[in-house]
This record gives structure tokens, sequence and C-alpha cells, in this order.
């Protein structure tokens, strides 16, 4: 019997392709989503030119300037109050002994009461082997009362001075505490402001720094240029009253001349010609002053500026101009803001060698001046003690100290 072939159809093989959709939607969706965050995402913030790196680097040291004056305030105020509340302490280390002698004794008086029973004086009169003894016992037991007041006044009168010495140091410690936060919060705050100027340059390429070189060369020189000016008008002025000072000497001389020729003779010789320049004195004093500054201030020339340091080994700017009049017997305050305070103000026009010349609206700033528009300073970090044109900086002001 022959075989009937199969009715079924054949099964066809239908291929899904729906993970496959799935996964190219997604990926679609990735790149839609990236593009759109690309789009709308903040563009990067310029990199500031050298220029303006300067400036803000220059504002920075600036600043750590300001803050190494009141660091240095802080310091000075502080080791002042360290002073006083260490003697306040000693004085009242001192009273308490004091207080402790008087109570001492004082309980040798109440061991000594107790001891004799408190007896009243009738029953000792009737007592005592004869009246003439009790009386005089009485006599010693009056004058032991009286010792016995004092020892209670002077201990009362201790007692109340060691309480207001400490008080005092109580308020000491307190006002030392206080400044040793400014201290430390002066501190941080130069910290800071160098740590930002170093990272700013840091950040810099090479041929970004050697533009930044170029233009502080720039700078130097205008600068150097204004002094020289500086100098030739202060040499020009220098000899204009040299001259005029010859021309005035020399006409003393000729009206002595005329008038110890017209006849008598008498008083001839007299005249000694004390001439101009009364105040020639105080300008030699000045002079010799201010040579030992200088002499000192040369030393110091590659020495570098430390915040806060006052020598010998480094300096900031107002801790080198006071070691360096401290050489020739002058004490200058330690901050900038003090030190302009001291002595005579001058003109910039009219400086001479030993002054000191400020910076900066904020008095940050201090140089002393050499002569010929020149001063030598400690300048900022990272820089050596070195000679530098006054018109490197804004000018504040300048003084004479003594």
């Amino acid at each position: 019997m022959p075989v009937l072939a199969s009715h079924r159809k054949p099964r066809t093989k239908v291929r899904t392709t729906t993970p496959a959709v799935g996964l190219t939607t997604a990926a679609l969706a990735s790149v839609t989503l990236l593009s759109t965050q690309s789009a709308t995402a903040a563009p990067a913030e310029p990199k500031p030119a050298v220029e303006e790196v300067q400036k803000k680097v220059d504002a920075l040291y600036r600043q750590a300037g300001a803050a190494t004056q009141e660091y240095n305030r802080a310091k000075a105020a502080s080791a002042s109050q360290q002073t006083k509340v260490d003697t306040l302490l000693s004085d009242v280390a001192k009273r308490t002994e004091k207080i402790n002698e008087a109570r001492r004794a004082l309980g040798s008086y109440a061991a000594a009461q107790y001891r004799n029973g408190g007896i009243g004086p009738a029953a000792t009169f009737f007592l005592a082997d004869n009246p003439q003894g009790y009386f005089d016992q009485s006599r010693l037991m009056d004058r032991a009362t009286e010792r016995q007041q004092r020892s209670v006044t002077e201990f009362r009168t201790q007692q109340a001075s060691a309480a207001k010495k400490r008080a005092e140091a109580v308020k000491s410690l307190e006002t030392l505490t206080e400044t040793q936060a400014t201290l430390a919060s002066s501190k941080k705050d130069v910290q800071t402001k160098l740590t930002e100027a170093r990272g700013l340059l840091s950040r810099l390429t090479a041929e970004e720094k050697a533009r930044l070189a170029e233009l502080e060369r720039k700078k130097e020189a205008e600068a150097k240029e204004k002094a020289a000016k500086l100098a030739a008008r202060q040499a020009a002025e220098a000899k204009e009253r040299a001259e005029a000072e010859e021309k005035a000497r020399e006409e003393a001389a000729k009206e002595a001349a005329k008038e110890s020729g017209d006849g008598s003779g008498t008083g001839s010789g007299t005249g000694t010609d004390p001439g101009p320049g009364t105040g020639s004195g105080t300008d030699s004093g000045y002079a010799a002053k201010a040579e030992k500054v200088l002499a000192f201030a040369r030393a110091q020339i590659g020495k570098p500026y430390v915040w806060g340091a006052s020598g010998p080994s480094s300096y900031d700017c107002s801790g080198l101009t006071q070691a360096a009049w401290r050489e020739a017997g002058v004490t200058l305050p330690r901050t900038t803001w003090d030190q302009v305070e001291v002595g005579t103000r001058v003109a910039t026009s009219d400086l001479k060698p030993g002054d000191l010349v400020f910076f900066y609206d904020d008095i940050s700033h201090v140089g002393i001046y050499k002569g010929d528009g020149m001063m030598i300073h400690a300048p900022k970090p990272g820089a050596n003690v070195r000679e530098e044109s006054i018109y490197y900086m804004p000018i504040y002001g300048s003084v004479r100290p003594a």
C-alpha cells in the first residue's frame, strides 16, 4: 500500500530582530542625549592673559603684604601681652605667699588662745601669784592683741590685693588669647594669598612665563627711567643751592673786606662769616646716621624675603627697615603702619639717603632710600633684598625717622 504524503506544511523559521531593534534604539537615544548635553554644556572658562595673571599676582602679593603687617602687629602685641601676664602671675604668686604667711600667723594666735582656755580677766587676777604679775601679763596680752589685729588687717589687705591682681591676670590672659587668635588668622590669610599667587604662576606655560618675565623687565626699566629723572632733578637743585651758597659767601666776604678797609681798623678780623647753612649741624648728624643705616642695608642684599621675619638671615620689608635704623641707634615700631607715623614727612623731591619710602594706599610696603631715585628693600616672597627704583610701586609717602 502506497505511503500517503503528509498534508502538514513545513514550519517556516522566522528570524526575530526585536532585540537588535531595541539595542539600536537605545544607542540612538544615548547618542541623542550626549549630543544634547554637549550642546547645552557651559563653555570652558577662557585662560587669563599673562597681563591679567601679572595683575592678579601683584594684587595677591600686596594683600599678603598687608596681612603680614597685621601679623607683625599681632605678634608684637602678643609678646607684650605675654610679658604683662607673666609679670601679673608672678605678682599674684608673691601675694599668695604673703596671704599664707598672714594665715599662719593668725593660726598661731588662735592656737595660743585655745591653749589658754579663754580664762576671763577677773579669774586670772585672783589666780595670779601677785597683783603686779597680773598687770604685767595684762600689758603683754594687750600688745599681743594689737599684733593680732595688725595680722588680721595685713591678711585682709593682702587678700584684697591678690584678688585684684588675679582679676587683672585673668583679663590679660583673655586679651592674650584674642591677640593670639588674630595672630593665627593673619598667618592663615598670608598663607592663603601666597598659595593662590603660586598657583596662578605654576599654571603658566614656559612661553607665558617668558612673557611675564619680559613684562617685569619692562616695568623695571620704566621705573629706573623715572628714578634717573629724579636723580637728575635732585642733582640740578643741589648744584643751584651750592652756587647760591657760594655766591652768598663771596658777597659776605666782600662786605667784610669793605667794612674793614673804611679807616679805623677797629674790630677788624671779628667777622667769622657764619654764612648760610645754619642747619648744617643737623644735616650732618642725620647723614651720619643714614650712612650706618645704608651700610647695614647693603650688607643684607641677597638675603631672602620671608614674611614676619626681622633678621638676621631673612627679612620682610618693615623688618629690614627696623633692623637697619636700629644700627643707627633709632628704635622704629614693627609695622609699616606705625613706622609711617615716626619722624618728619618729606616730599619725594626732597628725599635724602636713609629716608623711608612707603607704598600703596594701604601702606603695606616700605623701603630705604639710598639716593638717585633708588632704594634698598625686601620686595616680596620668592625675591631677595635688593636695590630697586622707588617708582617700581605707587608711592604713598616718605618720612625722615630722625
